[in-house]
Order: C-alpha cells, then structure tokens, then sequence
C-alpha cells in the first residue's frame, strides 16, 4: 500500500477525453484509465464522472482515497491559476467552475489546477524530450494551436493565467479568420482543422483520391491519422497542405525563438505523433532561416516523448513540485 507521501494523481480534462493516472513517488505509473467526453453533457454530471474515474484509477492500482499526496488537473481554457477556478472553457461549455474546491472536499488531499498545454509542456521538462533544459517552449498543433513555456523549472504565467498562446499571433495580415475572432492567426492556418479543410477541398478536387476513400468528404472524419495515412498513400496535395502549414508553425516559433530565447522546442499533439518527420523537418528548418542569426544554433527543435501521457505526468508533478514548495515555506 503506497504511503500518503508517494502517490500522486495526474487528471487530462481534453476536449475529446478524460484520463487518469496514478504515480508512485519515482514517476512510474501504477495505473491509468480513460473515457471519452460526452458532446453533450452537464457540468455536475461531467464532475460526477471525473470523480468516479478518479476512484476507479486508485481501486485498479490498490490505493484507498486517502493515501494520496495530491491531485493535478489539467484543463482547458481559460484559468484562474491562485484560486484553481475554470474561468471559460469553451470546448466544456464551462464557465466559472472552481474545481480545485470541488475535488479537495471530495478526496480530502491538495488539488493544483493548470493549463492543459502547460501541463504537457511540464511532463516533457521533468520526463520527456526535454529534459534539463533552461528553457523550453512546447507548441502542440491541434484543433487549435496550443503553447507552453517552462524556465528554470517553472511554468511561465502571466499574474493570474496562464501564458503562451502561440496560436494567437499574427501571421498572416487580413488573413483567414481564427476562432478567436481575429484574422490571420497562426492557429488559422496551421492547426489540424485548418489542414483537414483545405484536405477536404483538395479531396472534392479530385486531388486526394485516397483521403476522399478514408474519409469522403466529411471534415470531422479528418483526424491525424486519416492526414498521414492519405499522405503514405500517395496523396501529394495533401502533403504540401502539411508542408506549408508546418512552415507557418516554423515562422511563429521562431518568433517565440526571438523573444525568449529557449535552448528547446518541444512539438507534440496527434497531428506531430503522426507526421513526426515531416514536423520535425520543416518546423526546424524553417525555424532556423527565420530567428535572429544569434540564435540560428542556440536552440533544438525536438517530437514531444510522453504522448498522451504528457499532461497526466505534467500535472501531477507539477501538483508534487507545489506541495513539496508550500512545506518549504512551512
């Protein structure tokens, strides 16, 4: 039986998923569990299941409840990082939800609450593919354009949320309209959803012929995988849609490059696990020709390692790494 010391819990709150997973002491996961989000459901009936995957994962790795050292939730959308409150999440339909609260009076242990990207971005720093950097910035193409910076050893954040949305520069004078309302951000043409549109044109064209036999002409069937397997197939319009987005990927990380200075460049997210190649060529290339010459051999650009554990690990180390600071100052 793990001891209330050496037991942590990391909780990914995605847009698609929840999972948990439980770490002893050293970071070796004991157990794990995962459940899709329901498109339409409420928010006491989302924390409801949040709480039961949360007792399942400690029943499957033989843990009771109150032999955990603390909990780390990763969540989307906008945060208030002091109070642990869910200020708007819009993939959730949350708004104003202080989850912190809610699961430490559940499980009677600390609750740290952070970003979904940051947490990713942590788990790299402290288990993944950057490991002992001074700085490092991760920027996880999806559905959007997600970022995260961790220097020396602490995830960069603004007063009260958190930072880095790379996704949100301006790349493109009056280009495309972003989700967030403006034109031309980097998120409007080098996301995922970005790439399955202009796929999907490139299908109906004639263009694709392997990605129409995936997946017709329905976007929402365009996943990571479909792009890839479209690409090995043969499907060339497709790739030069990747290709050139990536490129867009590699003009606003070097503007990241620019301004913080970072020793790596952590690329992850489905789209990057499924082409890491391609990312990891492009992206670093054209990184390179586009900072500040100074800078052109004082960074790496590197595939996230940890997938879709690296907010789970993120999160509850970053949980390990709060406590073990608030008993300092103790």
């Amino acid at each position: 039986m793990a001891s209330k010391s050496n037991c942590w819990i990391g909780f990914d709150l995605g847009g698609t998923k929840m999972m948990a997973t439980v770490f002893d002491g050293s970071f070796t996961q004991i157990a794990r569990a995962r459940k899709k989000t329901k498109a339409v459901e409420g928010v006491t009936s989302t924390i409801n299941r949040i709480k039961k995957l949360i007792r399942d994962v400690l029943d499957e790795a033989g843990i009771d409840v109150g032999k955990c050292s603390g909990i780390g939730m990763a969540v989307p959308g906008l945060l208030n990082l002091d109070r642990g409150i869910i200020l708007d999440a819009p993939n959730l339909g949350w708004k104003k939800i202080a989850i912190r609260s809610i699961l430490e009076e559940e499980f009677g242990c600390p609750v740290a609450v952070v970003n979904d990207v940051d947490a990713g971005v942590y788990g790299e720093y402290r288990h993944g593919a950057a490991k002992r950097a001074r700085c490092v910035v991760g920027v996880f193409p999806g559905t959007g354009i997600g970022g995260g910076c961790v220097y020396k050893g602490d995830i960069l954040r603004g007063k009260s949320f958190s930072c880095l949305e790379i996704g949100h520069i301006q790349i493109v004078p009056n280009g495309p309209f972003c989700g967030c309302g403006r034109q031309g951000c980097l998120e409007a043409v080098a996301s995922r959803l970005y790439i399955a549109s202009e796929a999907i044109k490139a299908a109906y064209r004639g263009e694709a012929p392997h990605l129409l036999e995936i997946a017709g002409t329905d976007i929402a069937q365009v996943r990571s995988g479909a792009i890839a397997a479209s690409i090995q197939a043969g499907d060339r319009a497709v790739e030069r849609i990747v290709r050139q987005s990536a490129q867009w990927l590699g003009i606003g990380i070097a503007t990241a490059v620019n301004l913080l200075a970072p020793d790596t460049i952590v690329l992850g997210g489905g789209l990057v696990e499924a082409l890491p190649d391609i990312y990891g060529e492009v992206v670093g290339d054209t990184a390179c020709s586009r900072v500040m010459p100074s800078f052109k051999n004082a960074f790496k650009v590197v595939v996230a390692r940890l997938g879709d554990d690296a907010s789970t690990t993120g999160a509850a180390a970053w949980m390990q790494k709060a406590l073990e600071e608030s008993e300092q100052i103790a």
